[in-house]
């Protein structure tokens, strides 16, 4: 260990202030220097420690180009790295290049990469849960009016959610070299797979084509006007998720769903209950209101009660709590994805959350949700869709299908969500245009139309932050509450048109 102490403690003048904060430097030139030596031990280290972890900023940086290089299978050496930090005035402080050189020259073992790279990470993790404890006592001290104890604690379990989770509690700032290698890398993945879907399958072929699937970190919003299928669509997609949920290792190393998702529900309209039906509605193809009043025959009972035992084990996890606030929301996401995982989010509907605190507009209320909403996605790094209510002008047009314009409230939710769908059933008010009977020939024309749009809805995507706008058409099932595939016209006679 002499040769790594000869290269100096390294310690940034801001750090010594702090000399109690735990850190090792030795581990951090031990290991950047195994690095150096041996490019292939970054395999072995990257899913363990981040240049944010190290405790001296100048490793840190020195540990972040090292890894672009690699990234790009590019040599990283002394020489190679040096070009890129000349003018670092934190290099120049510990020797400049020629202490990349010695960092290289007094690399003792490369097999005990790993174990350098876990203490690092320890130490940052001990560093950060410190921070977290003075900011929390600080807070619990400054007793204000403002600043509310039961707020106090949502905020450091995210604090402390975001530490167990990515390791550390803000991300701040990140250099551009950072954000290209991930850019880059993401671009990798999506060429990997060929065509195949970037997000979470939503189990409609249809949408997935238009969709790419659930993209990570997007908020949904999936709005239409009362009795268009909003829910319906919303738990068919939550129950094709959760029924492909497959468990493995994820592209990033990780255990996790490789296949569908854990889906989290709330629903605050409907209770537990009223939603597991509809589900096993569509499982056991048995019409909700048969299973409401009982009236099922012994062979629609049996489907019934298989269907219940073939979904016992779905991971999809329903809260039926009235009137949540979006910070309770948020705290009950994070502790359902650190118990059980979470891929999905659900949230029936948008307008019966409540805000943290009363606002002076409805407006402003809605704006603090759709914002909510959108940091629960962000910071859970899953799809949160959330459904919403449009306003009744709709009804006052000629053309009843929806717009951006339509959503109620439209300003802020339009502008926080990724996406914007609506869901449109023509049948259902060409329905309510049914002629008298005296009138034989408006009745003939009405039937046709009538039969032409039967069993069949759209998603009118009106907003895409990364893809196209467009409609989307499925077939519906009423007394099923259950959305699917429409067959195609070449398909006519051959395949199945819904799951």
């Amino acid at each position: 260990m002499n040769e790594i102490s000869a290269l100096g403690n390294g310690v940034p003048a801001e750090a010594s202030e702090s000399p109690t904060l735990p850190h090792n430097i030795e581990a951090e030139q031990a290991l950047l220097g195994a690095l150096l030596v041996n490019n292939d031990v970054y395999d072995r280290i990257a899913s363990v420690v981040k240049d944010i972890h190290f405790f001296d900023p100048v490793h840190g940086r020195i540990f972040q180009v090292i890894s672009a290089r690699i990234q790009k299978n590019a040599l990283a050496s002394p020489v190679t790295i040096k070009a890129f930090m000349e003018d670092d005035e934190g290099l120049a402080e510990l020797g400049g290049p020629a202490y990349l050189a010695r960092l290289a020259g007094a690399s003792v073992s490369v097999f005990a990469a790993r174990d350098y790279a876990q203490m690092i990470y320890d130490m940052a993790i001990r560093r950060d849960l410190m921070s977290i404890g003075e900011e929390i006592s600080q807070k619990a001290a400054n007793i204000e009016v403002a600043s509310e104890p039961k707020d106090q604690i949502v905020e450091a379990e995210q604090k402390l959610y975001s530490l167990s989770e990515q390791g550390q509690v803000e991300s701040g700032f990140q250099s551009f070299l950072q954000a290209v290698t991930e850019a880059v890398t993401q671009a990798n993945a999506a060429y990997q797979r060929d065509g195949g879907l970037a997000g979470i399958s939503t189990g409609l072929r249809d949408m997935d084509k238009k969709l790419g699937g659930l993209h990570r970190s997007d908020l949904i919003i999936l709005a239409g006007r009362p009795s268009m299928g909003k829910t319906s669509l919303a738990t068919n997609i939550a129950f094709n998720v959760a029924k492909a949920y497959k468990k493995g290792i994820t592209a990033d190393g990780t255990e996790g769903a490789v296949e569908g998702g854990v889906v989290g529900f709330y629903s605050l309209e409907m209770s537990a209950e009223q939603l597991a039906g509809r589900i096993l509605s569509e499982a056991a193809e048995v019409p909700s209101q048969q299973i409401r009043s009982g009236d099922m025959t012994e062979e629609e009972f049996r489907r019934f009660v298989q269907a219940a035992k073939d979904l016992e084990t779905c991971p999809l996890y329903i809260d039926d709590t009235a009137a949540l606030p979006i910070s309770q929301l948020a705290a009950r996401a994070r502790r359902l994805k650190r118990t059980h995982g979470l891929d999905v989010l659900m949230v029936d509907y948008l307008q019966l959350v409540r805000p943290a605190s009363a606002k002076d507009s409805r407006v402003n209320e809605v704006s603090e949700i759709t914002q909510g909403l959108k940091a629960i996605a962000k910071e859970l790094d899953i799809p949160v869709i959330a459904l919403s209510q449009l306003s009744r002008q709709v009804e006052s047009r000629e053309d009843k299908r929806p717009q951006l314009s339509d959503l109620r409230e439209s300003g802020s939710i339009e502008q926080d969500a990724d996406i914007v769908m609506f869901v449109y059933r023509e049948e259902y008010y060409k329905e309510r245009e049914k002629p008298g009977d005296h009138e034989a020939d408006k009745m003939m024309i009405w039937q046709e139309e009538m039969e032409a749009l039967h069993g069949k809805a759209e998603v009118v995507i009106g907003k895409q932050r990364h893809g196209p706008i467009g409609t989307v058409e499925l077939s519906f099932e009423g007394q099923f509450t259950r959305f699917g595939n429409l067959a195609q016209a070449w398909q006519q006679g051959g395949g199945e048109d819904s799951f």
